[in-house]
């Protein structure tokens, strides 16, 4: 019918402070409805859940406050301990656009959401990327630095302030960091032999900071699970920079012994992907993002 225009389709990709608790993870994710839950990927040694989900503009916000709403009643970040930096029980919630032309549709949701989480659940917001409103909350790793604790003091400080909330950590749930951005790939290499100190020396010579390809961030962690260190990498433009080309700089220093998706990457990050690198648990019906989202109409 001429006219009828259905609102943009977006993504989320809430990450929680929980990677243990089966039974909490998926309560979380069953609490984002009405928005698609595509895939749930949790960790115990990062003890964190990453939730990827579809809505379309009108329910995204609404959706991601149900399961924030869930986070907070299930997650004491006092009493967590995981290798993953975090501040909060929901840690982020970045919307995700999938073309420019959504970028505004994302951007409103994200801004909704805040002043949903910030008013109904008392736990502070702070914008980042995209959505930043001051120069201290542009780069998660900024927020996070010194953990709940650190970003305490400066908000006793004043050195930050909260775009939404109250000016003060939630006694349990910390804080939540919120933006809007478009796709961005979370990765992890697992190294065969090298240790943490290798693996942190690889992810500061692979970060854009230090001199490696640009919008790559990554740390690197020892996983207590299978002994292995790993280099932990999100990279923010999966076209200019293939995950092929984060293996390849990766392999130049230390033998890797395998590769983890952490959610779902647009076709092109995965161009060329080498195949003597396992990637664990993939399904490129679920973790492909043009084809997990075919039989959303």
């Amino acid at each position: 019918m001429l006219g009828m225009h259905r609102p943009p389709l977006l993504l989320a990709v809430p990450n929680v402070s929980e990677g243990r608790d089966g039974t909490a993870i998926a309560a979380i994710g069953a609490a984002y409805a009405p928005a698609l839950l595509l895939d749930t990927h949790s960790d115990v040694d990062h003890h964190r859940s990453v939730h990827t989900l579809a809505a379309r503009q009108g329910e995204m916000a609404v959706a991601l406050l149900s399961g924030a709403r869930e986070a907070v009643a299930r997650i004491d970040l006092g009493a967590h301990a995981g290798v993953h930096p975090r501040v909060g029980a929901l840690d982020v919630a970045p919307v995700v656009f999938l073309t420019g032309e959504d970028r505004g549709a994302a951007a409103a949701e994200a801004l909704t959401l805040a002043g949903l989480v910030g008013e109904e659940l008392e736990v502070p917001v702070f914008l980042y990327g995209e959505l930043a409103t001051q120069p201290g909350a542009l780069e998660r790793a900024t927020l996070r630095a010194g953990g709940a604790e650190g970003l305490a003091e400066r908000l006793e400080s004043g050195a930050l302030t909260p775009d939404a909330g109250p000016a003060r950590l939630h006694p349990s749930a910390g804080a939540v960091l919120i933006t809007a951005r478009p796709p961005l790939v979370a990765f992890n290499l697992e190294l065969a032999s090298a240790g943490i100190e290798a693996a942190r020396r690889i992810a500061a010579r692979l970060r854009e900071s230090g001199g490696g390809p640009a919008g790559v961030r990554a740390i690197g962690l020892e996983l207590a699970a299978s002994g292995r260190a790993q280099v932990s990498v999100n990279v923010h433009d999966p076209d200019g920079v293939p995950l092929r080309r984060i293996v390849e700089l990766v392999a130049a220093e230390a033998e890797v012994a395998e590769a983890e998706l952490v959610g779902l990457a647009p076709a092109a990050a995965l161009e060329g992907f080498p195949a003597e690198v396992p990637l664990r648990g993939f399904d490129p019906n679920r973790h492909v993002i043009e084809q997990a989202l075919r039989s959303i109409e």
